[in-house]
C-alpha cells in the first residue's frame, strides 16, 4: 500500500523525497519509523488523515500521515 508522509518542524529532513512510502498491508504508523530513520522517542504527535492518532494506528492505502516532534519553549 502507498501512504503519504509529512514530517514537521525538526523532523522535516525525514520526509520521503517524493512524499510517499510503500508499506505492507496492515502496517502501523510505528512501522514507518525505521524507514524514515526515526525512533519512537523522536515522535510526540501523530496525525492520520488529519485526526490525532497513535503510533499503533493501522494504516490503509492512501492514508496521509503527519509526524511531529516534541516542541520546547518558554
Amino acid at each position: 500500500m502507498r501512504v503519504r508522509v509529512k514530517c514537521f518542524a525538526t523532523l522535516g529532513d525525514h520526509t520521503p523525497p517524493e512524499g510517499f512510502l510503500e508499506l505492507e498491508g496492515g502496517s502501523t504508523v510505528e512501522a514507518l519509523l525505521p524507514l524514515l530513520r526515526l525512533d519512537v522517542a523522536d515522535i510526540k504527535l501523530v496525525f492520520v488523515n488529519s485526526k490525532n492518532s497513535a503510533l499503533e494506528t493501522a494504516l490503509a492505502d492512501g492514508d496521509q500521515v503527519g509526524l511531529f516532534p516534541a516542541v520546547g519553549g518558554g
